[in-house]
């Protein structure tokens, strides 16, 4: 667990999973509980695994279901809810790839809060509301479903913003807001400009934490995200037809700085990205192309 929770180098994780199987083999067989949270505890550290393809999902998502109907009988409700989150997690992320179901993962996540309410398990309550609102927004719907699924996100960022504060919970406090402003700037909503606003003070408040002398990448990934947002706001609300000439200069800005620092920390598809944006919207200047569509960072 020593090399999972704080791996120093790329070989640790693997490790890890070799220690696993050597504490699986020195279990006694009739210690069901403890060769389920051994088990469990290894799962983790196979979805955790950088580069990990399928075939390890599938490992961990095939031990988190045989542990959880174990530890729903003979362990405690924080040991199931934890094995329900992750296995959300598993199979949330194979789902791309068509080997699970997105509301798979949300009922398992759902299933998780009945123990990690907001008022006993803040910081849970915060992932796993994080985590359902991205599995609504992954979900393939379109009309008015696909507004019911945005609607769900943003009340799930919401409902987490309940439970952290600036002061006491800052990291997950950052988090929230930038993805709450990324999914109220990208919903299909007729109330596009009071998205647009609350979602730029969405993103405010989260550079209150992330700032570039101490999380480079988190803050250049919400000033990229807030200048998508600019780049389609009018200057005066109340005058849209005066262009936004302003605000499409700031947006430059901030995407110039959150180039320079994805380059300055080596996440080049990023930079590469940012630095299609920035040719958008020169192209767009010169009359050349046609409005931008922006992407979350």
């Amino acid at each position: 667990m020593s090399l999972q929770v704080r791996p120093k180098t790329p070989d640790h994780l693997p490790a890890a999973i070799r220690l696993y199987e050597e504490a699986l083999l020195a279990c006694p067989t009739d210690d069901l509980l403890l060769r389920t949270r051994v088990t469990a505890r290894q799962a983790t550290a196979l979805q955790a695994l950088p580069g990990g393809g399928v075939e390890e999902l599938e490992r961990a998502r095939k031990s988190f279901e045989e542990a959880i109907p174990v530890l729903g009988q003979l362990g405690s409700p924080e040991e199931l809810a934890e094995a329900e989150m992750n296995l959300g997690l598993v199979l949330q992320c194979l789902a791309p790839a068509g080997r699970a179901r997105i509301a798979d993962a949300v009922a398992a996540y759902q299933r998780a809060l009945r123990v990690f309410d907001a008022k006993r398990y803040p910081l849970e309550f915060v992932l796993l509301q994080n985590n359902l609102a991205t599995a609504f927004l992954s979900m393939p719907f379109d009309g008015e479903r696909g507004k019911l699924r945005e609607a769900l996100a943003v009340q799930c960022f919401e409902e987490g913003l309940k439970a952290v504060t600036l002061v006491d919970h800052p990291v997950e406090y950052a988090m929230l807001q930038n993805n709450l402003g990324n999914a109220l700037q990208y919903a299909a909503s007729r109330h596009f400009v009071e998205n647009s606003l609350r979602a730029l003070e969405a993103y405010d408040e989260a550079l209150k934490v992330r700032t570039r002398r101490t999380m480079p990448a988190e803050y250049a990934n919400t000033i990229a995200n807030k200048a998508n947002c600019l780049r389609n706001m009018p200057d005066d609300l109340g005058r849209p037809e005066a262009g936004n000439a302003a605000n499409l200069a700031w947006a430059r800005s901030l995407y110039d700085e959150a180039h320079q620092v994805f380059v300055e920390l080596g996440e080049m598809e990023k930079a590469h990205a940012v630095a299609e944006a920035i040719a958008e919207m020169d192209a767009e200047a010169n009359g050349l192309t046609a409005a931008p569509s922006g992407a979350p960072v």
